[in-house]
């Protein structure tokens, strides 16, 4: 059996790939990367890496070609060019007559209202639209999304939120890479959908997560989104990211996010990493 999976030297996907191999035998997997070059530490272990650019889908029939089970991990970028790009990987896939197609989505990404949506809503009706078997992985929050926040907080800064009570389902991107590769390498996975959340908490609740891993109080201040987008300017974040952080935090504080589910221990097999020792395997890698 040939597994797949796609963006493989992106920041999820290099963890999917090295959890990956410690079950699967080098030469059964393969790798579709925009540039080879960032792969040559794969192909030197002996996995089968392949040029596949989503801007290119005519090199997707080649990455593609042979496979049995493939991980299509979501693409960054506007709205309308992850369409176009998630679109174009699912109908590759199809071209490539996979038997099973397993995406990195967004939690209760067929009703949710975030602006980050829309490509996953695109990509799961694709998907289903082929007829191939799929699982989507709807992953709520990576910690390590709140890098520059905790980079604030270790500089004396207080956490600044715009979220207001909603609740995010926090967890280590190492998680949800495995759950990934539990699902891509496992049985009995056939259409189905996971909601992958860790416990869900506030910004306050999270702060005092921190604090206690930091040793010292975290106050939150709790701002509105012009205030946010100007503290975030402010501290060098650049324009166009801005709207993008401001849009999440409104995500937030509308419940977006703020699904909960037992999914994610049941792919893993065990319980999720605690917030505080996952927040204290964080701060050790930039602290």
């Amino acid at each position: 059996m040939k597994l797949l999976v796609t963006g493989a030297t992106g920041k999820l996907g290099s963890k999917v790939v090295e959890t990956l191999l410690k079950s699967v035998p080098a030469d059964q997997l393969a790798v579709s990367v925009r540039n080879p070059e960032k792969a040559e530490g794969l192909r030197a272990r002996g996995v089968d890496v392949r040029h596949g650019d989503f801007d290119r889908p005519e090199t997707l029939d080649t990455a593609f070609a042979g496979m049995d089970r493939i991980l299509i991990i979501s693409a960054d970028g506007d709205n309308e060019t992850r369409i176009r790009q998630h679109t174009d990987a699912v109908e590759a896939a199809a071209r490539a007559k996979v038997s099973f197609i397993a995406y990195t989505s967004l939690v209760n990404a067929s009703a949710s209202k975030l602006f980050l949506a829309p490509p996953h809503q695109a990509a799961e009706q694709a998907i289903r639209k082929t007829g191939i078997p799929y699982a989507f992985l709807r992953n709520n929050w990576y910690l390590e999304n709140e890098t520059g926040g905790i980079q604030g907080v270790l500089a004396g800064a207080p956490w600044v939120t715009s979220a207001g009570t909603g609740k995010v389902g926090w967890a280590l991107q190492q998680e949800y890479a495995e759950a990934a590769a539990a699902v891509l390498t496992g049985s009995g996975h056939e259409n189905k959908v996971y909601e992958l959340s860790g416990k869900l908490l506030t910004q306050e609740q999270f702060a005092s997560a921190l604090g206690a891993v930091l040793g010292k109080d975290v106050p939150v201040r709790q701002v509105d989104d012009a205030a946010y987008a100007d503290i975030m300017k402010q501290a060098g974040v650049p324009d166009f990211v801005i709207p993008i952080l401001v849009g999440i935090q409104q995500g937030i504080r509308e419940r977006e996010l703020e699904i909960e589910s037992g999914d994610f221990e049941k792919l893993l097999g065990r319980p999720l990493t605690p917030i505080n020792e996952a927040l204290s395997q964080l701060v050790s890698t930039i602290s």
